[in-house]
Protein backbone atom coordinates (compact mmCIF):
# COMPACT_ATOMS: atom_id res chain seq x y z
CA UNK A 1 0.00 0.00 0.00
CA UNK A 2 1.46 3.50 -1.31
CA UNK A 3 0.69 6.56 0.57
CA UNK A 4 -0.84 10.03 -0.25
CA UNK A 5 1.67 12.24 -0.57
CA UNK A 6 -0.86 15.18 -0.02
CA UNK A 7 -2.41 13.36 3.38
CA UNK A 8 0.94 13.05 4.50
CA UNK A 9 1.87 16.33 4.35
CA UNK A 10 -1.36 17.30 5.34
CA UNK A 11 -1.57 15.36 9.05
CA UNK A 12 2.90 16.97 9.08
CA UNK A 13 1.55 20.07 9.24
CA UNK A 14 -0.98 19.52 11.93
CA UNK A 15 0.79 17.59 13.74
CA UNK A 16 3.26 20.06 13.55
CA UNK A 17 1.59 23.28 14.37
CA UNK A 18 -1.06 21.20 17.00
CA UNK A 19 -3.82 22.56 14.94
CA UNK A 20 -6.54 21.97 12.37
CA UNK A 21 -7.05 25.85 12.16
CA UNK A 22 -3.30 26.89 11.41
CA UNK A 23 -2.87 24.17 9.29
CA UNK A 24 -5.78 25.05 6.82
CA UNK A 25 -4.01 28.22 6.92
CA UNK A 26 -0.60 27.06 6.03
CA UNK A 27 -2.03 24.96 3.47
CA UNK A 28 -4.36 27.10 1.74
CA UNK A 29 -6.76 25.06 2.16
CA UNK A 30 -10.40 24.97 4.31
CA UNK A 31 -10.68 23.45 7.94
CA UNK A 32 -12.70 20.79 6.34
CA UNK A 33 -10.62 19.68 3.12
CA UNK A 34 -7.89 19.15 6.24
CA UNK A 35 -10.23 16.89 8.17
CA UNK A 36 -10.85 14.37 5.29
CA UNK A 37 -7.40 14.33 4.74
CA UNK A 38 -6.49 13.21 8.46
CA UNK A 39 -9.77 10.68 8.16
CA UNK A 40 -9.09 9.24 4.62
CA UNK A 41 -4.98 8.54 5.63
CA UNK A 42 -6.16 7.40 9.12
CA UNK A 43 -8.96 5.22 7.86
CA UNK A 44 -6.35 3.86 4.68
CA UNK A 45 -3.79 3.11 7.68
CA UNK A 46 -6.41 1.56 10.09
CA UNK A 47 -5.09 3.23 13.00
CA UNK A 48 -5.73 6.93 14.85
CA UNK A 49 -2.82 9.19 14.01
CA UNK A 50 -3.86 12.46 15.74
CA UNK A 51 -5.46 12.72 19.43
CA UNK A 52 -8.32 15.19 18.15
CA UNK A 53 -7.75 17.54 21.43
CA UNK A 54 -4.64 19.11 21.21
CA UNK A 55 -3.94 17.93 17.69
CA UNK A 56 -1.03 15.76 18.92
CA UNK A 57 0.34 12.68 17.57
CA UNK A 58 -0.59 9.14 18.43
CA UNK A 59 1.97 6.76 18.78
CA UNK A 60 1.28 6.06 15.18
CA UNK A 61 1.07 8.90 14.34
CA UNK A 62 4.89 9.83 15.94
CA UNK A 63 6.19 6.65 13.51
CA UNK A 64 4.38 8.28 10.32
CA UNK A 65 5.67 11.78 10.92
CA UNK A 66 9.39 10.59 11.46
CA UNK A 67 9.18 8.66 8.14
CA UNK A 68 7.96 11.74 7.02
CA UNK A 69 10.40 13.93 7.98
CA UNK A 70 13.20 11.40 6.34
CA UNK A 71 10.93 11.49 3.53
CA UNK A 72 11.17 15.39 3.16
CA UNK A 73 15.01 15.29 3.42
CA UNK A 74 15.78 12.87 0.68
CA UNK A 75 13.20 14.17 -1.43
CA UNK A 76 15.30 17.85 -1.53
CA UNK A 77 18.47 16.04 -0.96
CA UNK A 78 17.28 14.67 -4.10
CA UNK A 79 15.98 17.57 -6.29
CA UNK A 80 18.96 19.73 -5.50
CA UNK A 81 21.44 16.84 -6.75
CA UNK A 82 19.25 16.78 -9.91
CA UNK A 83 19.03 20.38 -10.42
CA UNK A 84 21.16 22.28 -8.12
CA UNK A 85 21.25 25.86 -9.39
CA UNK A 86 17.60 25.90 -7.79
CA UNK A 87 18.44 23.99 -5.26
CA UNK A 88 16.27 24.42 -2.07
CA UNK A 89 17.05 24.98 1.18
CA UNK A 90 16.67 21.80 3.32
CA UNK A 91 13.85 22.61 6.64
CA UNK A 92 15.76 20.80 9.71
CA UNK A 93 14.79 20.68 13.05
CA UNK A 94 17.30 19.70 16.25
CA UNK A 95 16.43 19.76 19.83
CA UNK A 96 19.19 20.68 21.92
CA UNK A 97 19.79 22.02 25.66
CA UNK A 98 20.07 25.36 26.66
CA UNK A 99 23.59 25.20 28.09
CA UNK A 100 24.72 23.58 25.30
CA UNK A 101 23.09 26.41 23.03
CA UNK A 102 24.50 28.93 25.22
CA UNK A 103 28.31 27.49 24.66
CA UNK A 104 29.74 25.00 22.23
CA UNK A 105 26.13 24.32 19.98
CA UNK A 106 25.89 28.12 18.91
CA UNK A 107 28.59 28.24 16.60
CA UNK A 108 28.17 24.96 15.16
CA UNK A 109 23.88 25.85 14.85
CA UNK A 110 25.26 29.29 12.72
CA UNK A 111 26.79 26.89 10.33
CA UNK A 112 24.32 25.08 9.85
CA UNK A 113 21.92 27.64 9.33
CA UNK A 114 24.66 29.34 6.88
CA UNK A 115 24.61 26.08 4.87
CA UNK A 116 21.64 25.29 2.68
CA UNK A 117 19.73 24.23 5.09
CA UNK A 118 16.33 26.30 7.18
CA UNK A 119 17.31 25.56 10.79
CA UNK A 120 15.12 25.34 13.57
CA UNK A 121 16.43 25.20 17.23
CA UNK A 122 14.07 23.62 19.68
CA UNK A 123 15.25 24.30 23.56
CA UNK A 124 14.50 21.94 26.48
CA UNK A 125 16.45 20.44 29.22
CA UNK A 126 18.98 18.13 28.07
CA UNK A 127 17.22 15.05 29.97
CA UNK A 128 13.80 15.94 27.76
CA UNK A 129 14.94 16.29 24.25
CA UNK A 130 14.91 12.94 23.04
CA UNK A 131 11.40 12.45 23.19
CA UNK A 132 10.91 15.26 20.58
CA UNK A 133 13.18 13.20 18.60
CA UNK A 134 10.88 9.99 19.16
CA UNK A 135 8.12 12.07 18.16
CA UNK A 136 9.30 13.14 14.90
CA UNK A 137 9.89 16.78 15.20
CA UNK A 138 13.73 16.50 15.11
CA UNK A 139 15.88 14.81 12.76
CA UNK A 140 18.88 14.91 16.04
CA UNK A 141 18.98 16.02 19.54
CA UNK A 142 21.41 16.32 22.39
CA UNK A 143 21.08 14.17 25.22
CA UNK A 144 22.14 12.53 28.30
CA UNK A 145 20.53 9.04 27.08
CA UNK A 146 23.38 6.90 25.68
CA UNK A 147 20.85 4.58 24.22
CA UNK A 148 18.74 5.21 21.26
CA UNK A 149 15.17 4.75 20.27
CA UNK A 150 14.24 2.33 17.48
CA UNK A 151 15.65 3.53 13.88
CA UNK A 152 18.18 6.14 15.81
CA UNK A 153 22.07 6.41 16.58
CA UNK A 154 23.09 7.69 19.67
CA UNK A 155 27.42 9.21 19.59
CA UNK A 156 29.05 10.17 22.15
CA UNK A 157 30.28 13.87 21.91
CA UNK A 158 31.98 14.13 24.95
CA UNK A 159 31.18 15.71 28.32
CA UNK A 160 30.00 19.13 29.39
CA UNK A 161 31.73 20.11 32.76
CA UNK A 162 29.75 22.15 35.67
CA UNK A 163 31.33 24.10 38.34
CA UNK A 164 29.88 25.41 41.75
CA UNK A 165 30.48 29.31 41.19
CA UNK A 166 29.09 32.20 43.22
CA UNK A 167 30.46 35.90 43.52
CA UNK A 168 33.12 36.45 45.79
CA UNK A 169 31.31 38.60 48.19
CA UNK A 170 28.56 36.11 48.37
CA UNK A 171 30.86 33.45 49.12
CA UNK A 172 32.48 35.77 51.81
CA UNK A 173 29.45 36.21 53.58
CA UNK A 174 27.75 32.59 53.58
CA UNK A 175 30.10 29.89 53.11
CA UNK A 176 33.17 31.49 55.19
CA UNK A 177 33.47 27.73 56.06
CA UNK A 178 32.62 26.12 52.90
CA UNK A 179 29.45 24.19 51.51
CA UNK A 180 28.15 22.90 54.27
CA UNK A 181 25.05 21.38 55.41
CA UNK A 182 23.76 24.32 57.30
CA UNK A 183 24.98 27.11 54.94
CA UNK A 184 23.35 24.90 51.90
CA UNK A 185 20.07 25.17 53.49
CA UNK A 186 20.72 28.75 55.16
CA UNK A 187 21.32 30.18 51.10
CA UNK A 188 19.60 30.17 48.07
CA UNK A 189 20.82 28.60 45.03
CA UNK A 190 20.16 29.60 41.38
CA UNK A 191 18.28 26.50 39.18
CA UNK A 192 17.36 26.82 35.62
CA UNK A 193 14.17 25.42 36.43
CA UNK A 194 12.17 22.87 38.15
CA UNK A 195 12.94 20.37 36.15
CA UNK A 196 16.74 20.63 36.93
CA UNK A 197 18.18 17.75 38.83
CA UNK A 198 21.76 18.62 38.33
CA UNK A 199 22.13 20.59 41.69
CA UNK A 200 20.55 17.49 43.76
CA UNK A 201 23.21 15.52 42.11
CA UNK A 202 26.27 17.59 43.20
CA UNK A 203 25.06 18.43 46.53
CA UNK A 204 24.73 14.68 47.26
CA UNK A 205 28.15 13.99 45.62
CA UNK A 206 29.71 16.78 47.96
CA UNK A 207 28.40 15.73 51.09
CA UNK A 208 27.50 12.23 50.66
CA UNK A 209 23.53 11.97 51.10
CA UNK A 210 20.77 13.97 49.46
CA UNK A 211 19.74 17.01 50.38
CA UNK A 212 16.21 18.46 50.25
CA UNK A 213 14.70 21.68 51.60
CA UNK A 214 16.67 23.87 50.67
CA UNK A 215 16.09 27.71 48.70
CA UNK A 216 16.29 28.17 44.90
CA UNK A 217 15.63 31.12 42.33
CA UNK A 218 14.45 29.52 38.92
CA UNK A 219 16.05 31.69 36.45
CA UNK A 220 15.60 29.73 33.17
CA UNK A 221 18.10 31.24 30.21
CA UNK A 222 21.83 30.58 30.56
CA UNK A 223 22.48 33.72 30.83
CA UNK A 224 20.16 35.41 33.32
CA UNK A 225 21.38 32.56 35.56
CA UNK A 226 25.19 32.99 35.30
CA UNK A 227 23.99 36.77 35.30
CA UNK A 228 22.01 36.23 38.54
CA UNK A 229 24.55 34.67 40.62
CA UNK A 230 27.26 37.38 39.31
CA UNK A 231 24.89 39.90 40.91
CA UNK A 232 24.81 37.91 44.15
CA UNK A 233 21.36 36.58 44.58
CA UNK A 234 22.43 32.88 45.02
CA UNK A 235 24.80 30.34 44.13
CA UNK A 236 24.95 27.84 41.69
CA UNK A 237 26.11 25.41 38.70
CA UNK A 238 27.34 26.72 35.69
CA UNK A 239 29.25 25.22 32.71
CA UNK A 240 32.80 25.41 33.47
CA UNK A 241 33.43 26.91 29.72
CA UNK A 242 30.97 29.31 30.42
CA UNK A 243 32.56 30.25 34.00
CA UNK A 244 36.48 29.98 33.22
CA UNK A 245 36.81 33.47 31.89
CA UNK A 246 34.96 35.53 35.09
CA UNK A 247 36.71 32.48 37.56
CA UNK A 248 40.33 34.07 35.65
CA UNK A 249 39.27 37.58 36.22
CA UNK A 250 38.10 37.15 40.11
CA UNK A 251 34.69 37.92 39.64
CA UNK A 252 33.37 34.26 40.04
CA UNK A 253 34.85 32.11 42.94
CA UNK A 254 34.50 28.32 42.36
CA UNK A 255 33.19 27.07 45.68
CA UNK A 256 33.69 23.29 45.48
CA UNK A 257 36.85 23.36 43.11
CA UNK A 258 37.33 19.24 43.09
CA UNK A 259 33.83 18.34 42.66
CA UNK A 260 33.46 19.41 39.20
CA UNK A 261 30.58 17.50 37.19
CA UNK A 262 31.25 15.98 33.99
CA UNK A 263 27.92 15.52 32.40
CA UNK A 264 28.18 13.13 29.37
CA UNK A 265 26.24 14.09 26.38
CA UNK A 266 25.37 12.33 22.83
CA UNK A 267 24.30 12.93 19.19
CA UNK A 268 21.18 10.97 18.55
CA UNK A 269 20.27 10.81 14.61
CA UNK A 270 18.49 8.91 12.17
CA UNK A 271 20.25 5.32 11.49
CA UNK A 272 19.15 5.83 8.00
CA UNK A 273 19.75 8.84 6.67
CA UNK A 274 20.06 11.30 3.34
CA UNK A 275 23.47 12.91 2.75
CA UNK A 276 22.04 16.38 3.81
CA UNK A 277 21.51 14.94 7.01
CA UNK A 278 24.17 12.99 7.39
CA UNK A 279 26.39 16.74 6.65
CA UNK A 280 24.81 17.85 9.95
CA UNK A 281 25.50 15.05 12.25
CA UNK A 282 29.10 15.30 11.12
CA UNK A 283 29.68 19.24 11.85
CA UNK A 284 27.91 18.36 15.28
CA UNK A 285 30.07 15.47 15.90
CA UNK A 286 32.70 17.23 14.56
CA UNK A 287 32.34 20.31 16.36
CA UNK A 288 31.43 18.98 19.67
CA UNK A 289 34.16 16.66 20.04
CA UNK A 290 36.58 19.64 19.92
CA UNK A 291 34.67 21.68 22.14
CA UNK A 292 33.44 19.30 24.93
CA UNK A 293 35.32 17.30 27.08
CA UNK A 294 36.58 13.76 26.13
CA UNK A 295 36.58 10.87 28.78
CA UNK A 296 37.25 7.65 28.95
CA UNK A 297 34.49 5.14 29.41
CA UNK A 298 35.43 4.31 32.74
CA UNK A 299 35.04 8.17 33.98
CA UNK A 300 31.32 8.42 32.51
CA UNK A 301 28.52 8.97 34.64
CA UNK A 302 25.32 7.94 34.48
CA UNK A 303 23.72 10.47 31.97
CA UNK A 304 19.98 9.67 33.44
CA UNK A 305 21.09 11.42 36.47
CA UNK A 306 21.68 15.25 35.23
CA UNK A 307 19.75 17.59 34.15
CA UNK A 308 19.92 21.24 32.70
Amino acid sequence: MGFDRQQLETFAVVAELRHFGHAASSLSITRGAVSQRINALEESLGVPLLVRDGAAPTPAGEALLRHIQVLRALETDTLNQIKPEGSERTRVAIAVNADSLATWFEPVGCAIAGSDFVLELIVDDQDHTLPILARGEAMGCVSTEGTAPTGFVAESIGAMEYECVAHPEFARTHFAQGLTLHTILAVPAVLFNRKDGLHAMFLERLLGFPVRGYAAHYFPSPSALLAAIQSGVGYGLVPSIQAQALLNSGDLISLAPHHKIPVDLYWHHWETAPPNARTISDMVMHHARQALIQLPRDGEIEASDASN
